[in-house]
């Protein structure tokens, strides 16, 4: 098995410090054929392009998490723009909606940060990576408003939210919550979901999938996200494996 695509990672995260190097050199050898790590803030844009630059099989999206939004200025943006210009770069995000924690900006601020990176990611013709967290009809109606291409990552929303996104043109994220014992939503959403949108992912270190919840997630966990959908959809894990490969090349414009 040589085909994991983990199309949303997060390798610059803390949980990695004490064997970052370790961990993301040893990706190949378990199956790992390219990860996509998604920077949060400028200082993490600068981390993940670094660890593009040493390890082959990692692409990087740019942009600006939501729960960072409260300490955005103007020149964050310029740091983006800037960022672009960097062959790794194939996708602007983490962007999205965020309204779990209180501590968060205000709705209306997260709103227009990600409106101007999403006007940004349709200038430069680059897909979005889009968070959706407990703001699912504002996730809609920005995204039916907005039109851009992307994926909406970990989606938690419903069957039919999910159809409406591909309608659009969108691809769905699913990752370890789809193997969790009391997941309903992600396993109807992977069942109907159309094989050609659909992406899978770690959000690494998070997330880890059933039997590893509760251990810090890498990208070679996919595995038993992949057994776990391909279980609920009634077919090969080597197929979906081989498919989702090929839908996050497709979006991604990648040859991984």
């Amino acid at each position: 098995m040589s085909y994991i695509f983990d199309s949303h990672a997060h390798y610059d995260a803390e949980a990695f410090d004490p064997d970052r190097a370790e961990v993301l050199a040893g990706l190949p050898a378990g199956g790992v054929c390219g990860v996509v790590q998604c920077a949060t803030d400028p200082d993490s844009i600068a981390r993940s392009l670094e660890m593009a630059e040493r390890y082959p099989y990692i692409r990087v999206a740019v942009g600006i998490h939501p729960e960072f939004v409260s300490k955005a200025t103007p020149d964050w943006l310029d740091a983006i723009r800037e960022a672009v210009k960097h062959p790794a770069v194939c996708a602007i995000g983490e962007i999205g909606l965020d309204y779990y924690w209180e501590e968060n900006a205000p709705r209306e601020v997260q709103l227009d940060w990600c409106r101007k990176q999403i006007e940004l990611a349709k200038e430069l013709d680059l897909p979005v990576i889009f968070h959706d967290r407990e703001a699912h009809e504002d996730t809609l109606n920005l995204l039916k408003e907005t039109r851009p291409t992307g994926v909406v990552h970990c989606f938690s929303g419903s069957a039919e939210m999910a159809r409406q996104l591909t309608d659009l043109g969108l691809y769905i994220g699913l990752g370890g919550a789809t193997t969790f014992k009391n997941a309903r939503k992600p396993v109807e959403v992977a069942a109907s979901l159309p094989l050609d949108r659909l992406l899978l992912e770690t959000d690494a270190p998070y997330m880890a999938p059933v039997p590893l919840r509760g251990k810090r997630c890498d990208s070679t966990m996919i595995a038993h996200t992949a057994a776990r959908i391909a279980e609920i959809r009634g077919m090969e894990v080597d197929a979906l494996l081989d498919a989702t490969r090929e839908n996050a090349n497709r979006l991604f414009e990648l040859s991984l």
